[in-house]
């Protein structure tokens, strides 16, 4: 079963949704944090990224940075930006674009379901970034993003969500990349009864995108529950707030990648070596692959079209046949030297969502050598490697729009 339990939100009052609601903080650097909020102080990246909010030689895990962003948490609070729910609720979230539509909703998941495999991961953790946002959540007492979670579909949670947002919605905006932001707020009883009697009967939950988020949560949970003698198991820092989608409305996009060098070969050579395990072509007009073991190669201004040969992945291999680990396995690791993707700094990773242009521009003016086009995988593919307790390559999913931060905090304390 997974639990979902509504909650009582601090988030923005109707004027202020927009200019409060950010990016994730692990989508953008200092520099462009600082840009928005030059023009919009009300942006809640100054909770979210907070070391935006500090001078540069402060880095980013240091405890001032965790400071900065409970004062501003309190300050928005304080200042009638944010107040919190007076009763637990749930949320439907809706995004919107060019390319597809997404109901999601907003409410709490279990610790201890997500720490007994119920809610199930496809990707490693880096110890660095989790333990940045362990002190992110234990200082400000608060998880201030969204996990991103889905579940298989299941038809009566769509007729209720589609009930819901028959509605008047709280917030209903649009974004400056175009992306519409729309929610419901779900506080009738007989409402939040039904979704979490339906939830009831979801087997498990599936993480697609938040992946530090959830594990943070989990430390956290275990530091409060060991300096809490009093605790009970109803606290809610036993809880983390999430978004869940039915998995029929997802799409994974592309996640590709940019080398900065040859590992000192020549063009020619490198074209050799690449061509043992993969056919070349030229002349790959489309850019971007069309299907599953094909790629696009960006190399001294010439697209290429790679096609893995059948004979260097198993098809009953479910890590081994994805198109990141064909790619890794058998170029950038054995040919370009890069042996740990997840921390080699050779190595750019792009989201699909910027284009082949960005792949363009990697090589033409930002001194790459090399940039990569991969095709993404499937939903149902993530799940069977969840559902087997294997993990994924770093940086083989990338999910869009990217749910906003902010218009949805859980406060722990």
């Amino acid at each position: 079963m997974a639990l979902v339990i509504p909650f009582k939100a601090v988030r923005p009052k109707k004027a202020f949704a927009r200019e409060v609601a950010s990016f994730p903080y692990d989508v953008l650097d200092r520099e462009e944090g600082r840009a928005i909020i030059r023009d919009n102080p009300l942006n809640f990246l100054r909770v979210e990224k907070s070391e935006i909010d500090v001078p540069n030689e402060i880095r980013d895990d240091d405890p001032r940075v965790f400071d900065r962003a409970r004062e501003n948490l309190q300050n928005f609070m304080k200042d009638g930006v944010l107040f919190q729910e007076d009763r637990p609720c749930f949320y439907i979230y809706r995004q919107k674009d060019a390319r597809r539509e997404q109901y999601g909703l907003v409410g709490c998941v279990s610790v201890g379901e997500y720490d007994q495999g119920l809610i199930k991961r496809h990707e490693l953790t880096r110890v660095d970034k989790e333990n940045e946002r362990v002190s992110h959540i234990d200082t400000t007492g608060a998880q201030t993003g969204l996990v991103f979670l889905l579940y298989r579909s299941r038809a009566e949670i769509d007729r209720i969500v589609s009930a819901i947002t028959r509605g008047e919605p709280e917030y209903d905006f649009t974004t400056s990349d175009g992306v519409s932001h729309t929610a419901w707020v779900v506080g009738d009883s007989g409402t939040v009864e039904a979704l979490q009697r339906e939830f009831s009967n979801v087997e498990c939950l599936y993480i697609a995108d938040g992946h530090h988020r959830a594990a943070s949560a989990s430390t956290v949970a275990r530091m409060r529950r060991g300096r809490n003698p009093a605790h009970t198991g109803t606290e809610e820092y036993n809880r983390f707030v999430a978004t869940l989608f039915p998995h029929e409305q997802l799409k994974i996009l592309d996640y590709n990648r940019a080398v900065k060098d040859l590992q000192g070969m020549t063009a020619t050579a490198f074209m050799e070596r690449v061509g043992e395990k993969f056919t070349l072509s030229t002349g790959f007009t489309e850019r971007s692959p069309s299907r599953s073991h094909q790629f696009g190669m960006y190399l001294g201004g010439t697209w290429y079209r790679l096609d893995a040969r059948p004979e260097i992945y198993e098809k009953a291999d479910l890590i081994g046949k994805l198109d990141v680990s064909i790619l890794q396995d058998h170029l950038l690791g054995p040919i370009l030297g890069i042996r740990d993707p997840r921390t080699d700094e050779r190595i750019k990773f792009i989201g699909g969502i910027r284009g082949m242009d960005e792949l363009e521009r990697m090589v033409n003016e930002r001194g790459y050598a090399v940039a990569f086009s991969l095709y993404p995988p499937g939903i149902t593919e993530l799940i069977g490697i969840a559902d087997a307790g294997m993990i994924m390559p770093p940086k083989s999913t990338w999910f869009e729009p990217k749910l906003r931060s902010g218009l949805f905090v859980h406060l722990i304390d």
